[in-house]
């Protein structure tokens, strides 16, 4: 195993949507490919780089939409925290075939299927080289994964956010639309808050600003790219202060 001085960094935090795991399917869970982002979460792994996860749960149900269609918004969003832990184990348990340890930790207790959020412990689990996934967002309505991401990544000292997309960056505008699209290299947090550029909702952005932590935003779907770009190569967007 080549160790964490192969990588610019040494504990991250890997936010992707729950719409990642679906694949080409509208909904729901794409087993093919949640076992090929497990694999790419290995590779990284292999480096020695301590790594904590956090998946949305769009695929399954989102809290926002249910709220849209006239369903309570503190009971819809409850229902997207469960659509996370379900993720989280489906993830978990396509690492575990790749024998790598992974702890599922929710912010909703639910003893029977994950641990409870217990910082020293999550801590401890990274140490010893478990990946750790945190479930059910903050454990509170109101608060999307993308600030539950920054949160943790916070709490768990990450030296940055990985966001995974579709698209190798932050553009200016859509680059599936627009073929002038521009990706910009670097953004400022207050760049992406003022244009609303869409790389996190404005708490998380905020947040990650308020404790100068990077994020940097890459495509999913592009076969290494989660490695290539801990060894320091390949195409992102780093927003930064």
């Amino acid at each position: 195993m080549a160790d964490s001085q192969n990588s610019t960094f040494k504990r991250v935090l890997l936010k992707i949507s729950g719409e990642a795991l679906m694949g080409d399917q509208g909904y729901g869970l794409h087993p093919p490919t949640v076992a090929r982002i497990a694999q790419e979460v290995k590779s990284v792994h292999d480096l020695g780089v301590e790594i904590c996860m956090v998946i949305g749960g769009g695929n399954i149900f989102r809290g926002l939409a249910g709220s849209a269609q006239g369903m309570e918004r503190t009971t819809a969003d409850y229902m997207g925290m469960l659509a996370t832990v379900m993720n989280a184990l489906a993830m978990q348990s396509a690492l575990e075939e790749l024998n790598v340890f992974t702890r599922v930790i929710s912010a909703i207790r639910m003893d029977e299927v994950a641990e409870p959020y217990i910082r020293r412990r999550a801590v401890r689990h990274l140490e010893k080289k478990r990946v750790c996934i945190f479930a059910a967002g903050t454990g509170n309505p109101y608060f999307t994964t993308d600030t539950a991401a920054t949160l943790r990544a916070n709490e768990m000292n990450c030296e940055a956010i990985f966001k995974g997309t579709k698209v190798d960056g932050v553009y200016d505008k859509d680059p599936k639309k627009f073929a002038d699209a521009r990706r910009y290299e670097t953004v400022s947090y207050d760049e992406c808050l003022q244009k609303h550029l869409g790389v996190m909702d404005a708490s998380a952005i905020a947040l990650a600003r308020d404790n100068n932590l990077p994020i940097i935003v890459f495509s999913l779907d592009e076969p290494g790219g989660f490695r290539g770009i801990l060894a320091g190569e390949g195409t992102y967007t780093r927003v930064h202060g």
